[in-house]
């Protein structure tokens, strides 16, 4: 098995080379690719050495088997068919071809069977709020139909990648020391000591794309005629999101109903005792693979409605972890190679 990494040295790259070697996906060579501000730089991955080489339209893809994508939609647009031309598996983060009727939009744990049908080649990884909250809404909907939803996200600054990260640092520090920030390049005003009320550029709704995405991608991958409302708002921490999540289903459910579905599904861990102070925070879900769930109770505005609250490290199951569990299944399924 033959893997490339496309867009290794941002955050969600790095993730990628974590996560392969820890899960040991079965690969026999990696081949890593980047921009020319990033050729020659080395990477290691399970004790040896690997060099960046640059992206370009050739056939260096000829032997590949799957390649992993995040370099950003514009890259993914241009170099998807000169990395599927030889029958690679084009795994992509971006949000280019997401609600593209021929490219299936995945979470495992919920629409895998859909991976295997890609006429152009390429699956896509859907939104890192998006996958967070259909992971533990998937569990509930097979209890009841999940008619609407609404969500207010509180997302970290890792979503903006590995610069805004730093970004964030560096606002920090410079209140710290200077008592202003100096520094807004990543965000469109300062983060730091502050919130944002906007992710992703702005649609002529007034919804913002990022809210847009988790209307349009749940649907799609929970073949549902679902409705959600979202307002999503970047935070000052660090990494791993956030949801507060209200839903309404055909019929009432209990909490306790809930809580037993939400055991016993996969990828997602119940921490819910609120009355000991125990409940999911994005300190604790960082680098971790579930979702963490907890202030399940009854909506007091709806007969029918449910709310709850969930954090995740959206850099692991929001970005890599997913595509990697994509890659898993379809190995698994010999729908590769």
């Amino acid at each position: 098995m033959k893997v490339a990494i496309v867009g290794v040295s941002g955050a969600v790259g790095q993730e990628f080379l974590r996560i392969l070697a820890e899960r040991n996906f079965p690969l026999d060579e990696l081949v890593l690719f980047g921009s020319k501000r990033s050729v020659g730089r080395k990477y290691s991955f399970k004790g040896k050495e690997y060099t960046v080489k640059e992206l370009q339209h050739n056939d260096d893809f000829k032997d590949i088997d799957i390649a992993f994508t995040s370099a950003g939609g514009d890259i993914s647009a241009e170099f998807a068919d000169t990395i599927t031309k030889y029958g690679a598996v084009m795994i992509d983060n971006s949000s280019q071809f997401r609600m593209e009727d021929d490219v299936p939009l995945v979470v495992p744990e919920i629409n895998a069977e859909d991976a295997l049908v890609r006429p152009r080649g390429i699956i896509a990884n859907p939104n890192c709020t998006t996958i967070m909250m259909v992971v533990v809404l998937n569990p509930i909907e097979k209890l009841s139909h999940i008619r609407k939803v609404h969500i207010a996200s509180y997302q970290s600054a890792s979503g903006a990648g590995a610069a805004a990260m730093k970004e964030l640092e560096q606002q920090y520090k410079e209140m710290l020391e200077e008592g202003r920030v100096n520094t807004i390049e990543k965000f469109p005003h300062q983060l730091a000591y502050n919130v944002i009320p906007q992710i992703d550029k702005m649609t002529p709704t007034d919804y913002t794309k990022e809210e847009m995405k988790m209307f349009n991608e749940t649907r799609k991958i929970m073949h549902s005629d679902v409705r959600t409302s979202a307002t999503c708002v970047r935070v000052s921490s660090l990494r791993s999101h956030s949801e507060s999540v209200w839903f309404e289903t055909e019929r009432p459910l209990s909490v306790e109903e809930i809580r037993e579905a939400l055991k016993a599904a996969p990828g997602v861990s119940l921490v819910d005792d609120p009355q000991n102070y125990v409940y999911p925070m994005p300190l604790e879900s960082a680098g971790k693979d579930d979702i963490y769930v907890g202030r399940v109770r009854k909506d007091l505005a709806d007969d029918n409605g449910n709310t709850l609250w969930l954090t995740g490290d959206q850099i692991r199951k929001g970005a890599a972890l997913n595509a990697v569990q994509i890659a898993e299944y379809i190995v698994k399924v010999g729908n590769v190679g």
